[in-house]
Parts: C-alpha cells; structure tokens; sequence
C-alpha cells in the first residue's frame, strides 16, 4: 500500500537518504578503523552501516511504487579523519536522528495514519539509540588509544535493532525470531 500523504512520503524519502549516506559513511570509516588497527570499531562500524541499511531499505519499501523525480534532502556528516573524530561524526548523527529527525518523522506519520510509515520509522527510531550508545563507548576507548573491548554484534535483519554479545531469541522491537540476527 503506497504512501497516501505528501509529507511522510518526503519524510521517508528524506529518511532512506539520510540511512543510505550513514550505511556508506560507516563503512569508509569501517575501513579507517582498521588501518589505524581498531578492529573491533571497524567491525562495529561495518554491523551498524548494515542497520542503517536495513532502515533505508524499510523506508524505500514503504513507498510502495511511488515512481518519480524526488529530491531528496539530507543532511549527513562529511569527510574523513582519525577514528574518534569519525566517531564524533556518528554520535552526531545517531543523537540528531534519536532527538530530532526520527521523532518528527514518527509524529507525522501517526498523525496522517501511515502505518507502515509508523512502524519503519518505529525501527529505525529504536536502533539508532543504541547505536548512539555503542558509539559513545568506542570514541571512548579510541580516545584513550584502546580498542572497544565488544565480542560479537548482532543485527535484526527486520528492524536493524542492535545488540552485542549474544542474539535474543525473539526481537524486542520487532518480534522477528533469533534467526534473523546477522553476526558480526
């Protein structure tokens, strides 16, 4: 069922271009991570870039067949420096989505009805907080020289929900079964 209101249609299509720059920015700083030998940040930045693009492609497939000439604007952090600068570019963007961007998307979307449009930018909505959190804590250890002590990273190939250590057998967010945790 395609999008019925003008603006959650721009909101997603603002979304799933935000989600598409963070998914290929968190792998070129991925791959910085590794070379300046954080391989656990560049995995985590490589798990969290497969989030963001699960939330593009939730957002795009909401549109449902809305074929056209969009512009799409967002907005995104730019350019690449040592690991704990590129992670005060991801903290940036994960708080602005968790603070801004995705509660106003949410509250249009349930005000004009869209649900499908709620429950995409539901998802996306609760991964980015911790994905904000995750981040927190590898500036950290990158700051003081240290990699993040992290073991394995899961992500909800459904909603893009975050978790490390150990996949939940049901996703809190979504409800999708253990099965559908990607490792990394």
């Amino acid at each position: 069922m395609a999008v019925k209101n003008a603006m959650t249609a721009d909101f997603l299509r603002s979304a799933y271009g935000g989600e598409s720059m963070a998914h290929m920015r968190y792998l070129t700083w991925s791959e910085a991570a590794k070379k300046e030998g954080f391989p656990n940040i560049a995995r985590l930045f490589s798990a969290i870039s497969y989030a963001e693009w699960v939330h593009a492609n939730n957002h795009f497939t909401v549109l449902d067949g809305d074929i056209g000439d969009h512009p799409v604007t967002a907005g995104g952090v730019f350019g690449l420096k040592k690991t704990a600068d590129n992670l005060s570019g991801a903290i940036m963007g994960e708080v602005f989505e968790v603070e801004q961007m995705y509660p106003t998307y949410l509250e249009t979307a349930k005000f004009q009805g869209e649900k499908e449009a709620v429950r995409s930018f539901t998802f996306a909505l609760e991964a980015e907080k911790l994905h904000a959190e995750l981040y927190r804590k590898a500036q950290e250890a990158a700051k003081a020289g240290k990699d993040l002590e992290v073991g394995k990273v899961y992500i909800c190939s459904v909603c893009g929900h975050t978790i490390t250590e150990a996949a939940p057998d049901k996703c809190p967010v979504c409800g999708a079964a253990k099965s559908a945790y990607k490792e990394f």
